[in-house]
């Protein structure tokens, strides 16, 4: 028996608050504490993943069942 994940979508707000924590992290923080930054780089990076794996896999029709 095939067990059904159900993938959550997440908002663009979501990947754009990703993407420009990652360039924050990259071009500040790590510069001056190299574990903060590693650190917050791979939290955002997480996050960004996270945001691609629900816009690959979540339903297509999930805004219509909102309204």
């Amino acid at each position: 028996m095939e067990k059904q994940f159900n993938i959550a979508p997440l908002s663009g707000g979501y990947m754009i608050t990703s993407i420009v924590g990652f360039l924050i992290s990259a071009f500040y923080v790590y510069p001056s504490s190299a574990k903060w930054g590693f650190a917050l780089v791979l939290f955002f990076t997480l996050m960004f993943v996270a945001a691609m794996i629900s816009m690959t896999y979540a339903p297509t029709d999930f805004q219509l069942k909102i309204k």
